[in-house]
This record gives structure tokens, C-alpha cells and sequence, in this order.
């Protein structure tokens, strides 16, 4: 069996943004689903959340989702989000209340990518791009151009020991796929994420939690709505690998395992 909602450890770094809400979360989902889902609902309204098309969000049990409907045209046309009750869908919904306009950016372009295209056997290259996002996206927070070109460019040397003590003041990692935090609740060395680089001013990083969650929530969900996506415009970040997220990283032979910290792509001659 998969892990469930007990094998939660709040004291893992990477969940210190969503903990005071997911402790909540997590204990309703304990007693059952319809108390999770009441739990979900009650903070929805609380929050105010809304859609990209401006429809105020609910979470719907997913049996409710009508036979052959389209799960992002679904939210965009009604805000109800089907919610199974199971690990990956507790965090989706975390993510909503953690950066409420990205995932309502993401699921905006979604249902305009399926109202122009319909719903076919493959998803397309922004589409695959939008889900890709959802399920694995890190937001790579940073300040210092050449902290983002190390991590383009499969730098680990430079970006998680030469220059260790940035993180935290010119860089930061913020988890937001609901899939990659699924996978972290057992988490294993070659956990990847899909890093996006968000450039931040340099006072970003004297900011509260907060306040960088809201910067970070502004910006990328104005790029999610304007720029053209695909696949590539990710960089791999190996999750365990940031400072002070797993005890291991301290010793820098830790970087040394080329089967998760890969040396990148070789360039065809």
C-alpha cells in the first residue's frame, strides 16, 4: 500500500507553508471523507477563492463529476473540483489556498486549450506543459542570475556547495506539484522536481512567508497567462538536494551520485 494521510511528517522543510492548514486538513481527512470535504469547503468560502473565470471554488466529491466531462473544463465551468480522498488530491488542494492565482491560471489556460481543441488522444505541447506544472513544478525563487544559469545548466557543484550559503538569500525552492509532494511524504534521493525560475528582486528574501508566497503567486500566474509554454522551459532539481532539507546533503559527497545529480546534456557535435 501507498503511504496514506497518518505517514504526513509536518517537520519535513518543504511543507513548513501548508502545515498550519494541512494539520487541519489531515486530521479531518482521519475521521472521513465527507468530513474532509466539509473541512475543504469551509475554508473555501472562508478564503474567498475563486477561478480563472471567476467562479467561486468548492470541492465536490470526484464520483460527482459528470460521466465524460473534462476534470479542468469541469472547475472552469462550474469551480467545483472533484476531490478524491486520497494523498494527491489533499495536496492539489493545499496548492489552491498556498497560490490560488497560479492554479487558477494553470486551469484557466487548460479549459481555453480544450475549448479550442477539444479533448483528444494526446494532450498537446502547452497542455502537457500546464499538467506538468501542476503535478511537479518547483518554483525556483532567485535573485542571482547566475544561481538560475547553474541550475539551466546542471551546475551542482556550484549551486548546492560553491554557493550554499545563497539559499535562503539570493535562492529558495518552494514545492507547488501536487504529485511531487505526494511522492515526498516517502521521500527517496532521486526525487525530481521541474524547477521554474522566478526572478525576485534582492528584498525579496526579507520578506515573510507570506508576503514571498503572494510575490511569487502574482508573478508567475501573470507568465502562466501570457507567455507561450512547453516542456522545455524547465530545469530538473533534484528536491533532496536543497540545503537544509535532508541531513544527508550536508556532506558534499552527497552531489556526487551522477545517477540524480546528472551531469546534463551533451551537446551533439
Amino acid at each position: 500500500m501507498g503511504a496514506g494521510f497518518a505517514d504526513i511528517d509536518w517537520a519535513r522543510p518543504w511543507l513548513a507553508p501548508i502545515e498550519p492548514r494541512g494539520r487541519r486538513w489531515q486530521a479531518a481527512a482521519l475521521a472521513g471523507h465527507a468530513e474532509y470535504l466539509a473541512a475543504l469547503n469551509e475554508d473555501a468560502v472562508r478564503a474567498a477563492l475563486v477561478t480563472g473565470r471567476g467562479k467561486p471554488l468548492a470541492f465536490i466529491a470526484q464520483e460527482e463529476l459528470p460521466a465524460g466531462a473534462s476534470y479542468e473544463a469541469h472547475i472552469a465551468q462550474t469551480g467545483r473540483v472533484p476531490t478524491r480522498h486520497n494523498l494527491h488530491d489533499f495536496f492539489n488542494g493545499l496548492m489552491w489556498f498556498a497560490y490560488p492565482r497560479i492554479k487558477a491560471a494553470l486551469n484557466a489556460r487548460q479549459a481555453a486549450q480544450i475549448d479550442a481543441l477539444g479533448i483528444g488522444p494526446t494532450r498537446g505541447g502547452v497542455r502537457d506543459a500546464l499538467t506538468l506544472f501542476d503535478e511537479n513544478a518547483v518554483l525556483f525563487a532567485c535573485a542571482d542570475a547566475t544561481l538560475a544559469d547553474a541550475l539551466r545548466g546542471f551546475g551542482w557543484r556550484a549551486l548546492f556547495i560553491t554557493e550554499r550559503a545563497a539559499w535562503g538569500t539570493r535562492c529558495e525552492a518552494r514545492l507547488f506539484g501536487h504529485a511531487l509532494l505526494e511522492k515526498l511524504v516517502a521521500p527517496y534521493k532521486a526525487c525530481t522536481g521541474h524547477a521554474w525560475i522566478v526572478d525576485v528582486p534582492a528584498d525579496y528574501f526579507t520578506l515573510d512567508d507570506t508576503a514571498r508566497r503572494a510575490l511569487v503567486d502574482e508573478a508567475v500566474s501573470a507568465r502562466i497567462a501570457a507567455e507561450p509554454l512547453d516542456s522545455r522551459g524547465f530545469a530538473p532539481l533534484p528536491v533532496l538536494g536543497v540545503p537544509g532539507w535532508w541531513d544527508a546533503n550536508a556532506s558534499p559527497d552527497f552531489y556526487d551520485d551522477t545517477s540524480v545529480f546528472r551531469p546534463g546534456r551533451r551537446v551533439r557535435r
